[in-house]
């Protein structure tokens, strides 16, 4: 039996391309135990996703409630019928796969969903680096790249949700060449500045690549014209800059090069504040405890 003086456990799940991340915590944002699961074809990640909550769980215990922070794009329209569900992602073999839905029958509570950047940002505003701000913004640069959006504390929703990572950009005069791997846009954004497309372009990932290397000003200046976007549409009081591309050198020239684009036309000090741009306050954690502030009431 269930011990009734055991805080309510509550589920969390983080959606990516290549693992998803499965955590069981508490209300006040602990994280009890956690466990990552590679991500294969959608139906035997799932049914790994649902075994694992199951046998972790005590005998007869139930889940306050799940949030899924995931990869996308996601159809988040309330009453829509294939809410929950990832619509035209290029991730091979997912596309139009039932998430929300499949887990609120197999697990029985309730379930919360949102883009895994919109959960990332929850997650931050919460325990990590927004804490005290009511509107942030959350950008990750790994696999692909991806805008979480907080304003007045809730993530941003409408006719979809951001998704500033297939954004148009301008080409930086020393990368006209490369046609960018974005299978929608080609040099989109993430086309351009995500860490395959520096791979395709260099055979290795940005970390490994000489300070001299000429990615590192192109990369900061593709990256400088998203914070540039998100500042002037959605005044953000802080830019979180997460996933794998991003290094604390190349934060520091992303700041800089913001403060070019903007030129002069904000009048605001915190942008000059290094704080205006941080890494995460949860590091590596920030999306399961952002799937986690999903479940909370």
């Amino acid at each position: 039996m269930t011990d009734a003086r055991r805080p309510a456990r509550f589920g969390a799940v983080e959606a990516g391309g290549t693992k998803f991340v499965c955590g069981i915590g508490t209300a006040s944002g602990e994280l009890l135990d956690s466990i990552r699961i590679p991500t294969q074809d959608p139906d035997s990640t799932l049914r790994a996703v649902e075994r694992w909550f199951q046998e972790t769980l005590l005998p007869g215990e139930t889940l306050a409630g799940l949030g899924v922070g995931s990869f996308g794009p996601l159809d988040l329209r309330i009453g829509s019928p294939s809410f929950g569900w990832i619509t035209t992602t290029p991730k091979p073999g997912w596309r139009h796969t039932e998430i929300a839905g499949r887990l609120q029958r197999t697990l029985g509570c309730p379930v919360s969903i949102d883009t895994d950047v919109n959960a990332a940002a929850l997650g931050e505003q919460r325990w990590g680096a927004g804490r005290g701000c009511e509107s942030l913004a959350y950008v990750t640069v790994g696999t692909g790249i991806g805008t979480g959006i907080i304003q007045r504390r809730l993530p941003i929703h409408g006719l979809l949700h951001p998704e500033l990572g297939h954004a148009a950009i301008r080409r930086h005069p020393a990368d006209v060449d490369f046609a960018g791997i974005c299978p929608f846009h080609g040099d989109c954004l993430e086309g351009l500045a995500s860490g395959p497309a520096i791979i395709a372009r260099t055979g290795k990932p940005m970390r490994d690549l000489p300070p001299e290397h000429p990615l590192w000003t192109i990369e900061a200046d593709y990256l400088g014209q998203l914070c540039t976007l998100l500042v002037l549409s959605h005044s953000p009081q802080r830019i979180i800059l997460g996933g794998g591309v991003m290094q604390e050198r190349l934060i520091a020239a992303v700041h800089e090069r913001l403060l070019q684009g903007l030129g002069g036309y904000i009048e605001a000090p915190e942008l000059r504040d290094p704080a205006f741009l941080t890494p995460p306050g949860l590091g590596s954690e920030a999306g399961i405890r952002g799937a986690l502030a999903l479940a909370l009431p």
